[in-house]
């Protein structure tokens, strides 16, 4: 009887399909997420911020590759190709999930059908800043100029990033016409704000502060729906006169489609341990970003409404890919 027991047991086990073992020891090797920007920027801050706690949890090690070009969307088609094995995950954000659909119709994933998204990791707003010698105080008075004299304002921006988009949809939300400068980077566009040789920009709200605080840089408003803790007493745009005004810098974390859902289950449970624990809330608070709503329906959500946000607002502007 003991030894027909062990043949039965034998059997069942040998009918089981290989993967089936492989998801009950998952992980069992390093994990990579690729952020498809290069290191250093505001992606790669948070990409590397979830790395080591979410290590910890998994008991595997994280490791972090950069895969920057063309926005994001190279490493990002990288990793949606890569094994849907739970050994990649893919850092998605507002450029290569959202923006990047509305420049280019013909692009290799789909943000909504190739993925599954875990966890929204940050969400912060960008802030309208004029350099401190320019005679707007507030974002009323910047409107009026503008409506007086369509067209001779000047604003800076870097091709796509989330401050262009913030500053194309508050243009159609307000009516108004303004001039474009465009700058190859965030550095060099500074650097011109505070040298007085554009009068303003939309720009995240972590990399303004400095200068705000030395007085250089005047805050007009900030893009989120609620007032930022580093900037209290800054309105948002929402609050001046456009009410349901939102463009926000995010990022987040996601799987190939075709993961095995017992894996996606224990790393969104893994990202919903990390992104609650008082470390990361302060990190990201601390720099005025946000702790998003956790798990993989409200991220999930929240990408396809970013991706038809910005879609529309890039037909209407008429922008197309460089």
């Amino acid at each position: 009887m003991i030894q027909r027991r062990h043949l039965m047991a034998a059997s069942t086990l040998a009918a089981l399909p290989l993967g089936a073992f492989a998801q009950s020891d998952y992980p069992n090797k390093p994990i990579k997420i690729i952020v498809a920007f290069p290191p250093g920027g505001t992606s790669d801050v948070m990409g590397r911020m979830v790395a080591e706690p979410l290590a910890k949890v998994l008991g595997q090690p994280v490791v972090v590759e950069n895969v920057g070009g063309a926005g994001g969307v190279i490493g990002t088609e990288r990793g949606v190709k890569a094994p849907a094995d739970g050994y990649t995950i893919i850092q998605t954000g507002v450029g290569q999930n959202a923006v990047a659909h509305g420049l280019d119709p013909n692009l290799k994933y789909d943000s909504v059908k190739d993925f599954i998204h875990l966890s929204h990791v940050h969400s912060g707003p960008n802030v309208l800043v004029v350099n401190a010698n320019q005679p707007y105080k507030t974002l009323a008075e910047l409107v009026k100029a503008a409506k007086a004299s369509p067209g001779k304002l000047d604003y800076g921006y870097t091709h796509a990033a989330s401050g262009h988009m913030a500053m194309e949809l508050f243009k159609q939300t307000a009516g108004i016409f303004m001039t474009g400068i465009p700058y190859r980077g965030g550095g060099p566009m500074m650097t011109a704000l505070l040298g007085n040789e554009i009068p303003m920009m939309f720009i995240n709200q972590d990399v303004a502060l400095p200068h705000v605080k030395a007085g250089k840089l005047r805050p007009l408003a900030v893009s989120s729906l609620q007032r930022n803790s580093l900037y209290p007493d800054v309105p948002t745009v929402a609050e001046s006169g456009y009410p349901g005004f939102e463009a926000l810098s995010w990022s987040g974390m996601s799987v190939a489609r075709g993961t095995p859902a017992p894996i996606v289950a224990k790393l969104e449970a893994a990202f919903k341990e990390v992104m609650t624990s008082p470390a990361i809330r302060q990190k990201l608070e601390s720099n005025g970003f946000v702790v998003p709503a956790q798990g993989s329906k409200p991220y999930t959500d929240f990408v396809a409404s970013e991706l038809q946000r910005w879609t529309k607002v890039i037909k209407t502007a008429g922008i197309k890919p460089q």
